[in-house]
Order: structure tokens, then C-alpha cells, then sequence
């Protein structure tokens, strides 16, 4: 690809990138010149992926399975990454999982609270912690992948959205301890988006429910980070909501 694109020569470390947002995020990011850092625990999906980004791109697609719960196997990615690239200019925190959608707060098991915890808080600070060092010496860009649940109230999720109201509080706060080393943070807020989410706890994916284009395709949100991550000192996009033109009639 040319060198004049946006982001060439820089590199980007994507969770959950096997599918849905973190996916088109990748392809979103390569496509304005990045080479990207595949990161999700399906090997098979992100060789996949990897693959098509290299070919319809040029860029160079690297695939790190890893859980991003176990902190080691994270800090490893992150080190492999910059190992392979040279450095690390954007971080998208993307890996997320659902509750299911019958359970309350009565009754969810004590193991599911602890996977969706894991995944959604634990996760999130494992990678960012193992990012920031690198981050700094690029005055590089952590985007950090929200909800309309972060946001409003979400009485039939409530612990999803609590996951989601410390995401973006957690990136507010860091916004406001690393601007001053040229590191930028930006929130991303999706409403329904139709993708695999919900895979593992619910009966339905948001693309079971939904049909296409009837709620936000994952293609918008990833040229939405990709926006973000084209931002140079001392700019920043803060927090970007990405709504349906309807959503406030029906809520």
C-alpha cells in the first residue's frame, strides 16, 4: 500500500478481532495502511482473517491467539507485537462477552459473572496495562470499544452494562493521566451492532436477531476507530457515540 496513507508505518494491536467490531476494526485499520496484531482466542478465525487483510491490503497481518483473562499470555502478545513491528501506535480494547439474557441478578451463576468480569474488566486493564509503556513512546491512541449500555441505564443487563460503565469511566480516567505524555484515549459507543455477540451465554447472536443493515453493521464502528486512531498530538477524539438516527424514539 502507499506510504501515504494516514496510518503507514504504524502498527495496531486489535482484541477480539476473530469476528464482529474488532474484526472490521483490523480491516478498517489496514485498509488506511497499518499493519495489524490479531488478537482473540479462535486461531482458525484470525489465520482467516489474516490471510484476506494481507491479500485485499498489503499490510501484514500478525495472528496471536491468546485469552486475554490470563495476564502472562497477554503481556507475551503485546511484547511479540512490538517484536515483530517495532513499535505499538494503537490499541483498540475490543474483546467483550454478554450475560445471558435469562439471568438477573438472583440468578446468574456465581461462574458467569466471574467469566463476564473476567473478560470485560480484567481483560481490558491486563491489555492496556501491557500497552501503555509502548504507547507512551509513540504518543500513540488506546481506543477502548463502549456501549450504549455504558451510558444509560440497561435494567434486563445489568452486569454488562456495569462492565461497561467502568470501561468507560477506566478510559476517562487514564485520558486524564497519560495526555500529558501525548498518549490519547477515545471511547467508542455502539448501540446494537449485528454481530456475533451473545455467542456463549444466549440462545441468539445479535446477528440471529437481527437482519442486515436493520441495526449498526460492525463496518461503521470499525471506520469509526479507524477515525480515531488517525488522530495526531495534541488532538484527540474523546468519545464518539455511534446511534441509529431512531434509537431516543424507542428507548
Amino acid at each position: 500500500m502507499g506510504t501515504n496513507l494516514p496510518l503507514a508505518g504504524k502498527s495496531a494491536f486489535i482484541t477480539g478481532a476473530s469476528s464482529g467490531i474488532g474484526e472490521a476494526a483490523a480491516e478498517a485499520l489496514a485498509a488506511q495502511g497499518a499493519d495489524v496484531a490479531l488478537v482473540a482466542r479462535r486461531k482458525e478465525k484470525l489465520e482467516s482473517i489474516a490471510e484476506r487483510i494481507e491479500s485485499v491490503t498489503g499490510q501484514t497481518a500478525f495472528v496471536l491467539p491468546t485469552d486475554v483473562t490470563d495476564n502472562s499470555a497477554v503481556n507475551e502478545a503485546v511484547a511479540q507485537t512490538v517484536d515483530t513491528f517495532g513499535q505499538l501506535d494503537v490499541l483498540v480494547n475490543n474483546a467483550g462477552i454478554a450475560t445471558g439474557s435469562d439471568v438477573t441478578v438472583e440468578t446468574i451463576p456465581a461462574e458467569q459473572y466471574r467469566d463476564v468480569m473476567a473478560v470485560n474488566v480484567d481483560g481490558v486493564f491486563f491489555v492496556t496495562q501491557a500497552a501503555i509503556p509502548h504507547l507512551r513512546e509513540t504518543s500513540g491512541i488506546a481506543v477502548f470499544v463502549g456501549s450504549f449500555a455504558g451510558q444509560f441505564p440497561r435494567p434486563g443487563a445489568p452486569l454488562y452494562a456495569a462492565t461497561k460503565w467502568w470501561t468507560r469511566g477506566f478510559a476517562h480516567s487514564l485520558a486524564g493521566w497519560l495526555g500529558e505524555d501525548e498518549v490519547g484515549v477515545t471511547v467508542i459507543n455502539p448501540t446494537e451492532v449485528r454481530t456475533e455477540f451473545g455467542r456463549g451465554y444466549r440462545d441468539q447472536t445479535s446477528k440471529d436477531r437481527f437482519e442486515p443493515n436493520e441495526v449498526t453493521e460492525p463496518e461503521v464502528i470499525g471506520d469509526a476507530i479507524a477515525f480515531a486512531a488517525q488522530q495526531e498530538p495534541p488532538n484527540v477524539v474523546s468519545e464518539l457515540d455511534l446511534y441509529r438516527r431512531g434509537k431516543f424514539s424507542h428507548f
